[in-house]
C-alpha cells in the first residue's frame, strides 16, 4: 500500500512539473492536440481497397457515390495543418456492411481538387489521421 501512495505521488509530481514547464499563458488543451496530431503515415497499398479506390476516383475527378463526397471538411478537431476554410475537402471511404457512410474517409487539401497538396485517412471518422504517402 505504501509503494503504490508513494508512486501514486511521484506521477503526480512528475505531472504537475510538465505542466509548469509549459509556462504561463499555454493552453494545455492545445498542448495536448498538438501531441494527437503527430504525423504518422499510410502508403496507398496499406489503405483499404475501398480507400485504395477513394484514392484513385479523388485524381480522376469522380464520379463519387456519395452527395457529400468533395464538400469543404471544415478541420473543426484541428488535427490538421491549419488552412484557411475550403482548402480540405473530404470524401467518403465505402465501410462494407454499413447502412450509412461509415466512420471511414479521405480528407485532401489543395487548390486542385485532381491534384491535392496532401490527402489523409482516417478510418474512426475524424478523431485520428494518417497521412496518405505514395511510394
Amino acid at each position: 500500500m505504501l509503494r503504490t501512495a508513494a508512486s501514486l505521488v511521484a506521477r503526480s509530481l512528475v505531472a504537475v512539473s510538465l505542466c509548469a514547464g509549459l509556462g504561463a499563458g499555454v493552453d494545455v488543451a492545445l498542448a495536448r492536440s498538438d501531441l494527437r496530431s503527430a504525423e504518422t503515415t499510410i502508403g496507398v497499398a496499406q489503405l483499404p481497397r475501398q480507400g485504395q479506390q477513394t484514392y484513385v476516383l479523388i485524381h480522376q475527378g469522380g464520379p463519387f457515390a456519395h452527395d457529400k463526397d468533395g464538400v469543404v471538411f471544415g478541420n473543426r478537431e484541428r488535427l490538421l495543418p491549419p488552412k484557411r476554410r475550403g482548402y480540405y475537402r473530404e470524401y467518403t471511404v465505402e465501410t462494407p456492411g454499413a447502412r450509412n457512410r461509415g466512420a471511414r474517409r479521405i480528407v485532401c487539401g489543395g487548390v486542385q481538387r485532381t491534384e491535392p497538396d496532401a490527402c489523409w485517412y482516417t478510418s474512426d471518422h475524424y478523431s485520428s489521421f494518417k497521412r496518405i504517402v505514395e511510394p
